[in-house]
């Protein structure tokens, strides 16, 4: 493969910063994003897990250390055992990096943050492309694992968490393969938030039927809850059979016009958007 030319190589940025923030709930930890996405004080990358993601993310990069362990005492003394883990980060030039990051902190403070120093926030920046490689390994050990988004407002962000969970629970305990479920706010926009699931289970013989099971108690419990039915997977097939609740009939007539326009002899990725 042609390497590209050294001018179209993105520079590193002159400064980078990602830290760690503790919060003592999910939803502590979401109103404090709201305030600072609204208030124009976000990061670049703002990452919020939930309970049950922070207990796997800090059980996995666990050393059994000394400052670990005073750590996670400092933790419990200020209210924060077993809480929720934010990674913060920014990038630019030194100057602007700093200013913003003051800005930012004191948002998070005042938000009830604890903060936790640079040292999570870099070992995420380090891992953060390990997990679909640690996926395909559990798959092959006959642990189900799977992803899937959503997106909503930030008043209906915690009643929508709560239902998508309760639903991937509820499909795949009545399987006999209880889950752990988890996710993450990833994306803040003014009016609202992503919502990024990760579960894991017992994978069964059939996996395709137990993975279509949760799917799809998870794709009923987001349209039922008010949230999309993709923030940034796309819908295609998978996502096809809950795309006239997402745009409603008038929206799918408007689609299938401008498609019978734009692509009359339907070459285009037929059958990936029209129900």
């Amino acid at each position: 493969m042609e390497a590209w030319p050294a001018e179209r190589v993105r520079p590193a940025p002159a400064a980078r910063r990602y830290e760690g923030w503790s919060f003592q709930s999910f939803a502590e930890g979401s109103a404090a994003f709201r305030v600072m996405e609204q208030s124009g004080g976000a990061a670049d990358v703002c990452r919020l897990s939930d309970e049950d993601e922070t207990r796997l993310t800090m059980a996995l990069a666990s050393t059994g250390s000394r400052s670990e362990r005073l750590g996670r005492r400092y933790l419990r003394m200020r209210g924060h055992e077993g809480g929720c883990i934010a990674i913060i980060g920014f990038e630019g030039d030194e100057e602007d990096v700093e200013r913003r990051r003051r800005h930012t902190s004191g948002l998070l403070r005042a938000g009830g943050a604890v903060s936790l120093g640079r040292r999570p926030g870099e070992a995420w920046l380090r891992s953060r492309y390990a997990g679909p490689y640690l996926r395909d390994e559990l798959l092959d050990r006959g642990v189900m694992v799977e992803t899937l988004e959503t997106a909503t407002t930030w008043a209906n962000l915690e009643s929508l968490h709560a239902a998508v969970g309760d639903a991937l629970r509820t499909a795949l305990g009545e399987r006999g393969t209880p889950p752990l479920v988890m996710c993450h706010v990833s994306h803040l926009y003014p009016s609202g938030a992503s919502l990024y699931f990760t579960f894991l289970a017992r994978q069964e013989e059939d996996a395709l039927e137990q993975w279509l099971a949760a799917k799809t108690a998870a794709s009923e419990a987001i349209v039922a809850g008010g949230g999309t039915i993709t923030h940034h997977h796309a819908v295609g097939r998978d996502h096809r059979p809950w795309m006239r609740a997402e745009v409603g009939e008038l929206g799918i007539e408007l689609i299938r016009a401008a498609k019978e326009r734009l692509d009359p002899a339907g070459i285009m990725n037929p059958g990936k958007l029209l129900p």
